[in-house]
């Protein structure tokens, strides 16, 4: 499986921009989908994750009402919509796939997700 993580880039504070996440050569059908990300000096934090057929979503409070998960499932892609950006949103941003179908328990949590793509850096000026 390859994951690929695109599209981040340099905006200014209140901006937005999107990311992408094409996968390829999965060999599973039941998954879930996250995005993490991390700043410099920061530990990985979870962003947003969705169920491999989207019905279920979750973001990390610090984006909630900002970021939107979302997938194309014909095009194999998860797309991570970011508004309203922050300074404090700089970061290289992971997607990465977890392949157990969606678990309530393990969806944030960085360490049971199985292959992860190579990471796309945002940076936001203030």
């Amino acid at each position: 499986v390859q994951l690929q993580a695109f599209g981040g880039g340099l905006v200014q504070a209140g901006g937005y921009l999107r990311l992408s996440c094409a996968a390829s050569a999965r060999t599973y059908s039941t998954y879930t989908t996250g995005w993490f990300r991390q700043a410099p000096g920061k530990e990985r934090e979870f962003v947003a994750a969705i169920s491999w057929t989207g019905g279920s979503t979750r973001y990390a409070d610090s984006v909630k009402g900002r970021f939107t998960i979302s997938r194309d499932n014909a095009k194999n892609t998860v797309l991570l919509q970011m508004d309203s950006l922050k300074p404090e949103d700089t970061a290289v941003y992971y997607c990465a796939d977890y392949k157990y179908g969606w678990n309530w328990s393990h969806y944030s949590v960085g360490s049971k997700y199985d292959y992860w793509g190579q990471g796309t850096q945002l940076t936001v000026s203030s």
